[in-house]
């Protein structure tokens, strides 16, 4: 953005015609107009913009405004600044935002129409500062710092822990042995790994051990023919991520009856709204340009919202339709710092299962927002895996609303770390994360629940309500985790506890039959074929290799039962069932088998067997 100050005695203006055919020339805006002792701002919004810059562009004016000792501005569209410039969408979003912001902080504001040929003329006053010129451009502001940081630095922080039973420990986050002393006490080991391997001092540093695994058990493997951070998954590993997505959708869909919706990847960014929405993630979007129109620029979705909030904005929504939940399984990119890419758990390109809440108020808002937490608390729970639980809300709600956080507390059966902020730094209220741990005491963050307090009219989200007036709703927003990351969390649990295996629901193969020798393959064909009809994923070692190692070559892709076929067991009738990490063997029916195996899987999602039933007419993938 480029913008040329005045300082004039007067400027009288006033418009011909059109200069851009979709803008609408009022009757109004032929009449001239005078304005007289008044800043003129000549501006032009460039193609690099955003509505994020209204904040810092304000500032400049009011900055200058103050040290000419006027209170009148006067917005006026000049193209001829820039040949760089901006759609006529954003340029007006941008004027309009500004005017809207300098009229609240009490300057009178007159805005010159735009997109069309005007006359004007001026008197500029000539002193020092009568004339001044500025650039401003995205994430390099050249005076001093943006409102949102001169925000977010006036914020005062507290942190405490709470526990289940209500008790509460004001804690210094800069004391160390006062933080310790404080752990000790509450005595749970997976908040004190976060807090003082991620919260307090940082993680380590070191390579999780799932990053080589994945890629020796042919799961995921890095793609270098693309951009890094983006992943291929092998056969095994799509069974597992779509089981996952399987299991995102149970949770979405059939257990909170959200309404399923799919949105496009890739949007215009000159769109007023969507560049609003990326404002705050500049330089971390991908951007495309099309060949027929290389100066037209499109930006690959790095949150859900986009599509959503284009959807909600045009429906009819009344109060009887609230509380309305939507899900998407949105694949969203972003364009992280090479240094920053770690496996599956910091990646450019990942799916999220997101549901977003609309209520009423922030009463309905809230009791949303709890029912979430609990619903993601059971999924978590579900897996195993070890997690943190931090809350990140504004002071007084918290103070108003602590007793309902304990008895989320209680329904976890953890503590959970508070840090309190002393006013509003972002749209919520109030926040929380699950932060998953792995085996080298790093963290990533997992389900997550915002309670968004601003109007939502922001995004023109409203509905109507019994008096038939229009409110905006209160927002929850809400994501169950990327996928990626609870694959990442999941498989690193298995390091953590030392169990080296995955939950039977999510094994590639869940019943490994190794045959004693290879006149035993159609016998152990015909099992397998009754195995996997029943929902067991159920493959074969049919190699000519030794059984010591087939049994070797289960262990090491972490199948958690085995059975031999031979000789003895198709005359006995009982198969031998090994047990991964269990060295003793139980003696069972097929149908005995066939019972303990369906109790493992539950209710959990099923896919069946994702390569070919005989080891020996697979390819290899890897190594």
């Amino acid at each position: 953005m480029k913008f040329l100050s005045l300082h004039c005695d007067y400027i009288k203006f006033k418009a011909l015609k059109k200069a851009i055919n979709s803008i609408e020339l009022k009757e109004e805006d032929k009449k001239l107009k005078e304005i007289k002792e008044t800043l003129v701002i000549l501006t032009a919004v460039e193609k690099e913009d955003s509505i994020a810059l209204v904040e810092d562009y304000v500032k400049n004016i009011e900055d200058i405004a103050k040290q000419v000792k006027t209170n009148c501005i006067v917005l006026y569209p000049y193209a001829h600044l820039s040949s760089q410039l901006a759609s006529p969408d954003i340029a007006v979003k941008v004027l309009e935002k500004a005017e809207e912001i300098l009229k609240k902080d009490k300057f009178k504001v007159v805005r010159a129409p735009f997109g069309v040929y005007k006359e004007f003329e001026l008197k500029c006053k000539g002193h020092p500062l009568s004339e001044l010129s500025r650039e401003l451009k995205m994430g390099d502001i050249p005076k001093g710092k943006t409102q949102r940081e001169e925000i977010v630095e006036k914020i005062d922080r507290k942190y405490y822990f709470l526990t289940p039973q209500g008790k509460e420990y004001k804690v210094d986050v800069e004391n160390l042995e006062e933080i310790k002393k404080v752990l000790g006490e509450i005595k749970n080991e997976d908040l004190s790994t976060y807090i003082l391997f991620n919260e307090i001092k940082h993680v380590t540093g070191k390579e999780p051990p799932s990053i080589k695994e994945m890629q020796q058990q042919e799961l995921v493997g890095y793609a270098p023919e693309a951009d890094v951070g983006h992943f291929k998954f092998y056969p095994k590993g799509n069974l597992i991520f779509e089981l996952l997505k399987e299991w995102a959708y149970e949770i979405a869909v059939n257990r909170l009856h959200s309404l399923q919706i799919e949105t496009p990847v890739i949007y215009d960014w000159a769109d007023p709204e969507i560049r609003e929405q990326g404002g705050s993630f500049h330089e971390r979007h991908y951007v495309v340009k099309a060949t027929d129109d290389p100066k037209k620029e499109w930006v690959l979705r790095f949150a859900g919202d986009f599509g959503l909030f284009k959807i909600m904005k045009k429906a009819n929504i009344s109060y009887n339709n609230l509380p309305i939940r939507m899900y998407e399984f949105s694949k969203s990119f972003r364009y992280e710092q090479k240094g920053e890419l770690s496996g599956l758990r910091r990646l450019r390109a990942f799916h999220m299962p997101d549901i977003h809440s609309f209520t009423s108020d922030l009463n309905s808002g809230w009791a949303e927002y709890k029912e979430l937490y609990k619903n993601y608390d059971d999924l978590a729970k579900g897996t195993g895996i070890k997690y943190a639980i931090v809350f990140r809300v504004v002071e007084d709600f918290y103070k108003k609303y602590k007793d309902q956080i304990i008895e989320m507390l209680k329904y976890s059966k953890a503590p959970a770390f508070i840090e309190t902020l002393s006013g509003m730094k972002h749209y919520w209220a109030v926040k929380h994360e699950f932060q998953g741990l792995d085996s080298v005491n790093g963290s990533t963050q997992l389900s997550t629940v915002q309670l968004d307090v601003k109007d939502a009219e922001t995004y023109g989200i409203v509905y109507t309500d019994k008096d038939n007036k229009k409110k905006g709703c209160t927002i929850v927003h809400s994501s169950v985790g990327s996928i990626e990351r609870w694959f990442f969390c999941i498989l690193e649990k298995a390091f953590l506890d030392k169990s080296y295996m995955w939950p039977y629901w999510l094994s590639p193969t869940q019943l490994r039959i190794a045959t004693v020798a290879d006149r035993f393959n159609k016998d152990a064909e015909k099992s397998a074929e009754d195995f996997n009809k029943l929902g067991i994923r159920t493959d074969i070692d049919d190699r000519s290799i030794t059984l010591p190692k087939k049994i070797s070559e289960s262990e090491r892709e972490w199948i958690p039962y085995t059975i031999v076929i031979g000789e003895k067991e198709i005359s006995s009738g009982k198969l031998a069932l090994r047990i991964r990490g269990n060295k003793e063997i139980e003696n069972l029916t097929k149908e005995e088998l066939i019972k303990k195996l369906k109790s493992q899987q539950g209710n959990m999602p099923w896919k069946p067997l994702p390569l070919n039933i005989l080891l020996s007419k697979r390819p290899i993938f890897y190594g």
